[in-house]
C-alpha cells in the first residue's frame, strides 16, 4: 500500500488547532531550526527536539486536511521545519539550487511512516488479549477436550471447545492468571491473561473443532478462547487525559519491582473512566508522611509531603477497567502505587 504526499504544499496548509492554543506551546531551549527524519524517529521524539511538551505536537503542526485525519504519514528523509513565530512545525524536503520550486510527488510504503511512539516496544501488547474481565469471560469459549485425550497440546494439534460462535474462525487461547487489584478499593478489576497461542476453527458445532496454528505455551482443557480486535497504531494522536482523572499504576510486566522510560505499565483506569487510546497521563510519586518533633516537645507533627511529578506515559491500549501505557519520559523509577493524572 502506498501513499502520495506533496511536501511543499504542506508548508502553506491550515493549522490543526486554534492560534491561541498554539501560542501556549513552549519551544525547547535547544530547539533546532530543522530536523531531518531518520529511521527510528517517532512523532514524540521529533517533537521533543522542538517542544518542551512533545505530546502537544498536534497543536502546532501545519498539515493539509488529509493528514489531519491521519497525521502519521511522515517518512525518513523528510525535513521538519520550526517556525518560531507560532510556534509552528511544517513538513517539507530540502530545496537546493538545482531543484524546481514546484510540488513533488513522493511515493512511500505506508509501513515506513513515522508512528507516534516506538511501535516495536508495544508490539506484543497490541494483538494479544492481555486482560480478561467479566465481559471477556461471558463471550469466551472453553477448551473441553483434546484429540486422543492428550493432556497437553501444541502447534498442529486438534482441540474441541464449547461456546465458539460462527464468524471469524481465528481465536486466541488464553489462561486467566494474575488478578489486577485496585490498590485503593482492593477490587479485582480483571485478570491478566497468559497468552498460550492461536487456533483456527475447522468445523463449527457443539463442541467446535479447532486446530492450533501456533503455541507459545502448552494448551489444555479449561483454557479459554477469545477474539480480540487489534488496535490501530497509526490512529494514536496524543491528547490530555480527562481533567478529573485519578488513577494508579497497578502492575508492571514480568513481575519487576520498578521500571522506567520506554517500558509498559498497567493502570487501574480504562474505558469505564473515560480513558482512550492516545491519552497522555502524568506520573506522580507519593513521597509519604514525615513526623517532625521539636526539641523537648511531647508530641511530633505529621506532615504529608507533596507528590512529585516525575514523568509522562502514553496510553496505547484500553480495556473496560484497566489500560496499558508506555512510559515516555521519567526522571526516576516507576513503581506500583504511583498516581496518574491529567498532565
Amino acid at each position: 500500500m502506498t501513499r502520495i504526499i506533496f511536501p511543499l504544499i504542506l508548508a502553506t496548509a491550515a493549522l490543526v488547532s486554534s492560534p491561541a492554543a498554539a501560542q501556549a506551546v513552549e519551544i525547547a531551549n535547544d530547539a533546532p531550526d530543522v530536523h531531518v527524519v531518520v529511521p527510528g524517529d517517532t512523532l514524540w521524539s521529533i517533537s521533543g527536539r522542538f517542544l518542551r511538551e512533545p505530546w502537544r505536537w498536534p497543536e502546532v503542526w501545519r498539515l493539509n486536511s488529509e493528514q489531519i485525519s491521519n497525521p502519521h504519514l511522515i517518512f525518513p528523509g523528510q525535513v521538519i521545519m520550526l517556525d518560531r513565530s507560532g510556534p509552528y512545525l511544517t513538513l517539507g524536503q530540502r530545496i537546493t539550487s538545482d531543484q524546481r520550486l514546484s510540488p513533488r510527488v513522493i511515493d512511500e510504503p505506508i509501513e515506513s511512516a513515522i508512528p507516534s511512539i516506538p511501535v516495536h516496544l508495544i508490539a506484543p501488547f497490541l494483538t494479544r488479549p492481555l486482560v480478561v474481565d467479566e465481559r471477556n469471560m461471558a463471550d469466551a469459549g472453553t477448551v473441553v477436550a483434546t484429540e486422543t485425550s492428550r493432556v497437553i497440546m501444541g502447534s498442529g494439534d486438534i482441540i474441541f471447545a464449547k461456546n465458539v460462535v460462527p464468524g471469524d474462525p481465528n481465536w486466541q487461547v488464553v489462561r486467566p492468571a494474575q488478578p489486577l487489584v485496585d490498590p485503593v478499593t482492593r477490587e479485582t478489576l480483571g485478570y491478566e491473561a497468559a497468552f498460550l497461542g492461536n487456533a483456527r476453527v475447522t468445523e463449527y458445532g457443539t463442541p467446535a473443532t479447532l486446530r492450533i496454528s501456533d503455541a507459545a505455551e502448552e494448551i489444555g482443557t479449561g483454557d479459554l478462547l477469545v477474539q480480540m480486535d487489534p488496535p490501530r497504531v497509526f490512529s494514536y494522536v496524543p491528547h490530555p487525559a480527562p481533567v478529573d482523572l485519578e488513577g494508579r499504576v497497578i502492575s508492571l510486566p514480568r513481575g519487576v519491582v520498578e521500571t522506567g522510560r520506554h517500558n509498559v505499565i498497567t493502570l487501574n483506569v480504562g474505558g469505564h473512566d473515560g480513558i482512550d487510546e492516545g491519552h497522555v497521563v502524568a506520573l506522580y510519586r507519593n513521597r509519604g508522611n514525615v513526623v517532625f518533633k521539636e526539641p523537648n516537645a511531647r508530641r511530633g507533627e505529621t506532615f504529608v509531603l507533596p507528590e512529585h511529578r516525575y514523568g509522562l506515559a502514553f496510553v496505547f491500549r484500553v480495556f473496560n477497567r484497566v489500560s496499558y501505557a508506555l512510559v515516555m519520559d521519567a526522571d526516576g523509577p516507576v513503581t506500583i502505587g504511583d498516581s496518574v493524572r491529567t498532565p
